[in-house]
């Protein structure tokens, strides 16, 4: 048995290095991303879901300009987040099922794009807009504004819009959740977020079939920050204590 170069042990020191560095990123960022879901979800229970309609969104949002763009701040912080938290899974997972890691770090990836390309976006226009409807100083002022909100508010409220973010996100916890029976993590952490995922996926088609199951949202989301908490303590572990 032929013995192993310097500079070979050299290379894989560093790509064992590097692995590490990914998983302590990834962890540290799924753990961040789990508090900052916290601190959304506290941010938004005083103020509430705006209602429906242009006019009624500007209205709502704006008393609660400062909260709203908070909740911005930190849902775009969130989904930047994601990032680290998908590719270290991925390189902790793909040597168990490398083509279902790849689809579902790609769609983790979709949904960061259309989180932050559209759902946010269009928050953004709609907080700034609440200034300027409450600032208006006459009835066509007003009309002004809310003639400018109605774009932004429709795609909020398009059911599609939901379907594209929350079904993304849904498949690759899934996914994700069921290559974790596999090994490296712990079966509740994938059960976990096998679970996690069948309800987001229930929370986007199920309304189709049965009226009144916005209770799956909130135990998806809720779910959802409790596997980040599980999968991003384990991946600080793989970082700091254990190599792949």
């Amino acid at each position: 048995m032929n013995a192993m170069s310097p500079q070979s042990i050299k290379n894989i020191d560093a790509i064992d290095k590097d692995g590490r560095s990914l998983y302590r990123a990834g962890g540290v960022s799924a753990l961040a991303l789990a508090l900052g879901y916290l601190v959304i979800i506290a941010l938004y229970i005083p103020i509430g879901a705006p209602p429906s309609g242009a006019e009624p969104r500007l209205a709502s949002m704006a008393g609660h300009t400062t909260a709203w763009w908070a909740i911005l701040g930190l849902s775009v912080l969130t989904d930047f987040l994601f990032v680290p938290v998908a590719l270290s899974l991925y390189l902790a997972l793909k040597g168990l099922n490398r083509n279902v890691m790849l689809m579902a770090t790609a769609c983790v990836a979709l949904f960061v794009f259309l989180d932050l390309a559209i759902t946010w976006t269009n928050y953004a226009a709609l907080i700034a807009l609440s200034g300027n409807y409450a600032a208006a100083a006459n009835p066509v002022q007003r009309a002004t504004v809310i003639t400018a909100a109605t774009y932004p508010s429709a795609v909020l409220e398009s059911r599609l819009l939901f379907v594209y973010n929350t079904f993304t996100l849904s498949l690759g916890i899934l996914m994700t959740g069921v290559v974790m029976l596999k090994g490296v993590f712990n079966k509740g952490t994938a059960y976990l977020g096998i679970a996690t995922g069948i309800l987001g996926v229930v929370a986007v088609f199920g309304p189709l079939l049965v009226s009144a199951l916005s209770a799956t949202i909130v135990a998806a989301s809720i779910l959802t920050t409790i596997w980040l908490i599980f999968a991003g303590y384990r991946l600080c572990i793989l970082g700091w204590n254990s190599l792949q």
